[in-house]
């Protein structure tokens, strides 16, 4: 049976109803199904109207329970991936006069874990160019579609940076890494997929996730040191000055009861400018600043106040395996 892309089509096996949106080759098409966009087999597909039509014809009679229900047949089902988190990648083909080219290819995050997960992605070309970055989260035995990248800039060897946290238990540790293609691995990929019709290669990242060491768990767990809010400038302003500072409030203040959003940044603001007080009093060449993402207002007002300090010779808040995108690096000059 035909299809084309834009056709309305039904799943045999759940009767869900969606449509065709994209061509992978003759056996293969992508779907979309209530907002998500899988590949699926011809064979696992019908039209709904061949539904209807069938369906009108059957007359309504009254069945009687047999004695022994008949057995289920068993139907053929690709196997899934193996436990882990993954990253896959899907090509997209475009017709030519000799064979099928790929275009572009498809990236999707696949969770085949029982646990949900945090992820922070993204991807850089060779001059560390960011092309695409996403954070969320994914579900237990879930995945998404992240983007896709032509097929030009794929055998430009990208950087894919990734990060995984267990969502469930905060006693394992996060894992992260970079993956790269490269261009005769991708060829070889591409080759297996179209003589084995299959759709997509994937890499393992992880599968599964390990404790954090001990000593982390015990920081983790107990409870920040007890702090007088009113002596946060004095205890920053006469340490001294460390590579890195974390603004999150709870490790400034022992209690935030009774604190706006207002009350919350001007503390953070504080300890950010004693710290690089100390830092330049001491001539550091850099120092790491950790922010966290959330919507971006600290950020935003720590990058203002760097703007402001002529010593500070530059400052960057690119993807770093220890803190995602949730620090800025920054240079000082003398």
């Amino acid at each position: 049976m035909k299809f084309s892309i834009g056709d309305k089509i039904i799943l045999k096996q759940t009767g869900e109803k969606g449509h065709v949106t994209a061509y992978i080759n003759q056996d293969m098409f992508e779907v979309e199904v209530k907002g998500v966009s899988f590949p699926v087999y011809k064979d696992d597909i019908d039209h709904p109207y061949l539904k209807w039509f069938t369906e009108g014809k059957k007359k309504k009679t009254v069945q009687s329970i047999p004695d022994v229900l008949p057995l289920e047949k068993q139907q053929f089902r690709k196997p899934k991936l193996a436990k882990g988190a993954y990253l896959s990648f899907m090509p997209e083909y475009k017709p030519d006069v000799f064979e099928d080219e790929v275009s572009f290819i498809k990236i999707y995050l696949i969770n085949e874990l029982p646990q949900a997960v945090y992820f922070q992605y993204s991807v850089s070309d060779k001059n560390q160019r960011t092309l695409f970055k996403h954070e969320g989260k994914l579900h237990g035995f879930g995945h998404i579609y992240l983007h896709a990248l032509p097929f030009e800039e794929m055998n430009e060897q990208p950087r894919f940076y990734w990060e995984l946290t267990d969502a469930d238990d905060t006693t394992n540790a996060t894992a992260t890494d970079v993956l790269r293609i490269r261009p005769q691995k991708l060829f070889e990929h591409i080759n297996t997929l179209l003589l084995n019709n299959e759709p997509s290669f994937s890499y393992l990242l992880v599968d599964g996730f390990v404790p954090k060491p001990k000593e982390q768990q015990k920081e983790s767990i107990a409870p920040p040191p007890k702090k007088q809010v009113k002596h946060t400038q004095t205890d920053w302003r006469d340490s001294l000055p460390r590579l890195e500072i974390d603004l999150h409030i709870e490790n400034l203040v022992p209690d935030t009861k009774g604190m706006n959003n207002a009350d919350m940044l001007h503390i953070q603001l504080a300890a950010l400018h004693d710290h690089l007080r100390a830092v330049m009093k001491n001539r550091q060449e850099r120092t790491i600043i950790i922010h966290g993402l959330g919507k971006g207002v600290l950020r935003d007002e720590v990058h203002k106040a760097l703007r402001e300090i002529p010593q500070v010779s530059k400052f960057s808040n690119e993807w770093q395996g220890r803190y995602g995108f949730g620090a800025t690096e920054v240079w000082f000059k003398y």
